[in-house]
């Protein structure tokens, strides 16, 4: 049986916040964990507008008072003035974790060169790795999952591989992926038998 664990979702837009159109971030983020993972989910979600303190906010709570093992969030990325989800998940880091924001932005430039506008970054606070995504649900899963060629074998690394053993290592849940969606990387002292 498969640990149960909790994810925070977050999708950062002023217009979906607000109702001006619908938030395609959090259902996309919903329908590739669950296809993703093994583990029973419980998701905490929340839709808020790109204002650094509701941002910071939103972490502390999630990683403080809910005690998610994964935070992720979407939105809010660029280079553009309201865009403050990286300095607001930077605000309220204990550690920095650049490996995930320079894979994810090394897999968007095999689609668009503006990949290297995104600002992506991924920090730990107490037991919760916090992952900064794209706003678009092709890039969300594509960073998450990887890219593979025709027969179906991964040409590039998603970023989700990591993450379950980074998990293990800031002492979350135990997370295991359906190695048909992606396959995590653990060492082999690190991986538990299945029962």
């Amino acid at each position: 049986m498969f640990d149960p664990i909790k994810i925070g979702l977050v999708s950062i837009s002023d217009r979906a916040s607000s109702g001006v159109y619908e938030d395609k971030g959090i259902p996309a983020l919903q329908e590739w964990l669950t296809s993703a993972l093994e583990n029973p989910i419980t998701f905490s979600t929340k839709l808020i507008a790109d204002e650094k303190p509701l941002i910071e906010a939103a972490l502390i709570t999630l990683s403080d008072v809910e005690r998610c093992d994964l935070v992720l969030t979407t939105g809010g990325t660029g280079p553009a003035r309201r865009d403050v989800t990286p300095e607001a998940t930077l605000a309220i880091a204990h550690k920095e974790m650049p490996g995930f924001g320079e894979q994810m932005r090394q897999i968007s430039l095999n689609f668009v060169p503006t990949a290297i506008l995104s600002r992506q970054v991924a920090v730990i606070r107490n037991k919760t790795l916090i992952i900064n995504l794209p706003g678009q649900p092709k890039s969300i899963k594509e960073t998450l999952e990887g890219l593979r060629d025709e027969a179906g074998s991964p040409t590039v690394h998603g970023i989700f591989a990591a993450v379950p053993y980074c998990v293990d290592l800031i002492g979350g849940g135990y997370i295991e992926t359906r190695e048909t969606v992606c396959k995590a990387f653990r060492p082999k002292n690190a991986i538990r038998p299945r029962t």
